[in-house]
């Protein structure tokens, strides 16, 4: 749920100026998610994340994904972004919602959370990637979970997110865009969308694969070792 680095340098996506005067300009049309709807990540979100989890939304801008993950049960979800508009304009909405508990914050710098903070970590927006990734590290409990929905294909994410200092065991899921249509009269079998890609020994896809929808997303599952000794399953 980052995008390029070069994009974020574009559109200045690590700027709290631009972000408050975004929701400023942008509030009259109501919520944003980037990527996909709870929805269409529920199965994945379900499978590794526990309902009493502690969630840490990194970015959460003011999307809807953490109000439709407490109508299905989640407890404890705190959302933090680097807008204060943003911010202020979430915990108006979602104050009578406990669950639901909000914060200014820039992700590239949390010191205000402890180590070993939260049992899961989900970014669903374009963020400065490497700070960001080493802060949701510290914080991420071991055994925890970051999830991260992305338009970004293996060769741009994994020397981002396969680091040895992260200790993540990392999974990897495609799902189409929302909206995507198979083409007419096509013969081949529908892909499972629930099952772990197969990659190579560098985290990358195998060159056969091909993609059903060319504007995929892609979600990186980090599973945080508990056991320095067995830290990643990838080598890049």
């Amino acid at each position: 749920m980052f995008r390029d680095e070069s994009a974020c340098n574009t559109y200045n996506y690590g700027d709290s100026v631009y972000w408050d005067a975004r929701y400023v300009h942008e509030a009259a049309a109501g919520s944003f998610d980037w990527y996909q709807r709870y929805h269409a990540l529920r199965p994945f979100v379900r499978k590794y994340i526990p309902t009493a989890s502690r969630v840490l939304m990194v970015g959460c801008g003011n999307a809807v994904m953490s109000e439709d993950m407490v109508k299905d049960g989640y407890e404890s979800i705190m959302n933090v972004d680097i807008s204060c508009v943003a911010i202020e304009m979430m915990r108006r909405k979602y104050e009578h919602v406990p669950q639901l508990k909000y914060l200014q914050m820039d992700v590239r710098d949390m010191g205000f959370f402890l180590d070993d903070s939260f049992d899961s970590c989900g970014t669903d927006a374009p963020i400065s990637a490497s700070q960001m990734l080493g802060e949701v590290s510290r914080i991420l409990k071991p055994g925890g979970t970051y999830m991260l929905i992305t338009y970004g294909d293996p060769t741009v994410r994994m020397p981002h997110v396969n680091r040895p200092a992260y200790n993540w065991k990392i999974d990897l899921y495609i799902i189409p865009r929302p909206g995507f249509q198979r083409a007419p009269g096509s013969t081949s079998s529908p892909k499972s969308y629930l099952s772990p890609i197969p990659t190579t020994e560098k985290g990358l896809l195998p060159a056969d694969y091909v993609l059903e929808d060319p504007d995929s997303h892609f979600i990186y599952v980090c599973r945080k070792n508990s056991d320095l000794t067995n830290s990643l399953t990838l080598d890049i």
